[in-house]
């Protein structure tokens, strides 16, 4: 039986790049094929055996809250006593087997004073973490293997994600190779997917952005390590990300779909 591990996943960003969206709703509530993609992430985690969730709220956040009470109420068939409000189940379908926290954690605060705000949750052991707005085929029990292989504080997951445009290679004013859409041959970028020791909390001095001075000083002691990914990762940072995404899961070629 899988260890009790959490999984951290911030939702409280304004997502400004996809306003046409994020005016309604927030990020993670923005759908491919019909559900959140924070519902797509989930469902990666809990493939992989991880089904307890704290989700970190800020911009629209009762948006979310609502939307996992509405998921207990309409996965289950049930009666309802117009005369007093009695509510009784009359069947328990099948239905997720997460825990979700949900945690306001204020609209306008940095990734890093959000997750200060879940210590008291978290300071228990190791915890994972991501964003609520990515998607990938993380082999979540190798990256596991491997946080506890190097003893360190956090891993991330590197990735290197598909060039937006054609790949160019010159010699003087000679096109010498070119490849349409490749994979960046260098570069490697934080794709999220953390693994995380409670301990790095305490590299968190206020309300700051995780990804610069609290990663950087874990970097510079030596307790950042990176778990390289060659699988599909991606963002869903713009329309053009998210018609992307869409496209995938419409084709039925959707790489994160792992359950």
């Amino acid at each position: 039986m899988r260890e009790n591990i959490p999984v951290v996943i911030l939702c409280g960003g304004v997502g400004a790049r996809l306003a046409e969206e994020t005016e309604v709703r927030p990020k993670p509530l923005v759908e491919i094929g019909g559900c959140p993609i924070l519902w797509h992430i989930m469902k990666h985690y809990s493939h992989h055996g991880f089904n307890e969730f704290i989700l970190a709220l800020g911009y629209k956040g009762e948006q979310i809250k609502r939307y996992f009470i509405d998921f207990y109420a309409l996965g289950r068939d049930f009666t309802v006593s117009l005369k007093d409000g009695e509510v009784r189940t009359l069947s328990h379908n099948d239905i997720e087997p997460w825990k979700v926290h949900l945690v306001n954690t204020g609209q306008g605060t940095l990734t890093g004073g959000r997750l200060k705000q879940l210590e008291p949750l978290v300071a228990g052991g190791t915890f994972m973490m991501t964003y609520g707005d990515g998607v990938g085929n993380v082999e979540l029990s190798k990256l596991l293997a491997f946080h506890r292989s190097h003893g360190g504080l956090v891993t991330l997951t590197a990735v290197r994600p598909q060039a937006r445009f054609g790949a160019l290679e010159f010699e003087g004013d000679r096109i010498c190779q070119f490849k349409e859409k490749s994979t960046l041959s260098e570069g490697w970028i934080n794709g999220g997917f953390f693994v995380i020791e409670p301990r790095s909390l305490q590299y968190i001095e206020g309300d700051v952005m995780w990804e610069h001075a609290p990663m950087e000083r874990l970097a510079a002691d030596g307790q950042l390590y990176g778990f390289q990914h060659e699988g599909f990762w991606q963002c869903m940072d713009t329309v053009r990300d998210l018609r992307y995404l869409q496209s995938l899961w419409e084709s039925e070629n959707s790489p994160w779909k792992t359950w």
